[in-house]
């Protein structure tokens, strides 16, 4: 939890950046030097506007590490698609290696314990505090401002909320039970232990905060970088349906995407689409058509996906597998018959790279956006939501291939990988309909931090009824001579959420160990 000996609200102002276009607004941070904030504060609505502009711009930050860094250890590291950048040599101690290399070997290898810095979430529940303060001491700016009208407050207390809620919707996929603190940390004396939540609990207050966020939030901000930097209504939507997709509420999951879908505000690049041109609005220039929600990186705040993935001495490359065209395929009669979304885009087939982020970047240019939703998130969302709504279903899961067909279309997937053919699923078959949008995630994401969400989802539906596909997964990612340890310990359900950081249970005496770690 924020244990600082003050705690102050981040103050922001928007400014525009030079050389940025003026249609998209960031974030420039400005901390108050001293004073009693809940006193001298909270009195206009430009200080409210402010006091939320700052939970988006504290997303850009982090703690011990970037924000958007833990999004993506937690959502790749266990998986199958991400390696070490450099693996030490054989034979080499790890007492030699620094401690950040370390941990960060350690998750690879599935070698996970509590003292991992990786663990620690200070970084979430500090975005958490500052929409704790905007929802508890905004209403309050309604008194000393009555320009300040009822949906206009609701407005930005849905925005602090949806934020919540996505925070909290990671630390639920990560750790399962979390403590759910929905006061703010003020001063010293609001700090008091807190228990661990159950996970029905913690999925409930998410789904609370979306539901208001949705019912209250803009639809549209009135420009571009607003609109895909904040959270709207087809913002909360979006969220939404990905958390009734993980407590598997099928319908409920179908509605939102289909709000979402409905707007008409998304839709993907056509096919046919260069693959250059594809890679430069989505991903290069960033709030694209098919952008929902992206965090606005830019100049003078740059992002730390260079040091990752392409600096000399990278911590983190492409699996060889991804690498070498199992996953997206290659032509080699016809270099340009390829998915868009391999190499060149998500990865370098030479080096292994992991170039989403960082083509063309320097380590004075990388401010790529990071992109925690894409419109074609919503379509394979929906698809997986309509294959498990009545499963064997024969109309829902034709539908659902058809809307993975819609997205391999629009990416010129190949239909051959590597000697394997890809074609649509016997729709009879549920479980082969969702291997075929698991599969197609697995291209259509590849480094966006999520897949080991992917993986766990699909492993623990229906009381694990797959739990092989998890199995199989992180056996084949594990050392040769570590295989056998890693299914035996992944066979146990309990290890499939992180350690809490053990600092945390160090400092607080009503936090329980996760059961596993014990």
């Amino acid at each position: 939890m924020i244990k600082n000996s003050t705690y102050k609200i981040l103050l922001l102002v928007t400014v525009l950046v030079a050389g940025v276009s003026s249609s998209c607004n960031k974030w420039l941070n400005i901390k108050p030097q001293d004073g009693l904030v809940n006193q001298d504060y909270w009195k206009t609505k430009e200080q409210l506007a402010a006091a939320v502009t700052g939970c988006y711009a504290s997303m850009l930050d982090g703690a011990a590490l970037p924000l958007t860094k833990y999004m993506f250890i937690w959502g790749e590291l266990r998986g199958d698609m991400v390696v070490a950048g450099t693996e030490p040599a054989a034979g080499t101690s790890t007492a030699t290696l620094s401690t950040l290399t370390r941990d960060e070997l350690d998750m690879l290898h599935t070698d996970i314990v509590a003292t991992n810095t990786l663990n620690n979430w200070d970084a979430f529940y500090e975005i958490i505090n500052y929409c704790n303060n905007v929802i508890k001491y905004g209403p309050g700016v309604k008194t000393n401002d009555n320009t300040l009208t009822q949906a206009a407050l609701n407005a930005y207390i849905g925005e602090a909320r949806g934020l919540r809620g996505l925070m909290y919707f990671y630390l639920l996929r990560t750790f399962g039970e979390v403590p759910l603190k929905l006061e703010p940390t003020s001063s010293d004396a609001d700090i008091q232990p807190l228990a661990k939540s159950t996970r029905a609990q913690v999925a409930a207050q998410i789904i609370d905060d979306l539901k208001f966020a949705a019912a209250n939030v803009l639809v549209s901000y009135g420009n571009i970088g607003d609109d895909k930097g904040r959270i709207n209504q087809y913002t909360a939507y979006t969220i939404l349906a990905d958390v009734y997709l993980w407590t598997e509420d099928y319908q409920n999951c179908i509605d939102a995407c289909n709000k979402v879908i409905q707007s008409n505000n998304y839709q993907l690049f056509p096919a046919g689409t260069l693959q250059a041109d594809w890679y430069n609005s989505v991903f290069f220039n960033g709030n694209s058509v098919e952008g929902i929600f992206e965090l606005q990186f830019y100049a003078q705040k740059l992002n730390p996906f260079f040091n990752m993935f392409a600096a000399t001495g990278r911590e983190f490359k492409a699996a060889d597998w991804v690498a070498t065209g199992d996953l997206f395929g290659t032509d080699i009669v016809d270099a340009t018959n390829k998915d868009i979304r391999g190499a060149g885009v998500s990865m370098s087939e030479g080096s292994g790279g992991i170039t989403k982020y960082t083509q063309f970047a320097t380590t004075a240019t990388s401010y790529s956006h990071w992109f925690l939703y894409r419109y074609s998130d919503v379509l394979l969302m929906k698809a997986e939501a309509l294959t498990w709504l009545t499963p064997g279903n024969v109309a829902n899961a034709t539908a659902a291939i058809a809307i993975v067909d819609q997205v391999r279309l629009a990416r010129h997937a190949l239909s051959n990988v590597n000697g394997t053919t890809i074609s649509d699923p016997d729709p009879n078959i549920t479980l082969d309909v969702s291997n075929y949008i698991f599969n197609e995630r697995a291209r259509e994401f590849a480094y966006e931090g999520k897949r080991w969400f992917d993986i766990l989802r699909n492993a623990k539906r229906n009381n694990y009824a797959n739990i092989i596909i998890l199995l199989n997964i992180v056996s084949s990612s594990a050392p040769a001579d570590k295989q056998q340890s890693v299914i035996n310990k992944y066979k146990d359900i309990r290890s499939h959420y992180l350690p809490i950081y053990s600092y945390e249970i160090q400092t607080n005496n009503l936090l329980v160990q996760n059961p596993f770690y014990q």
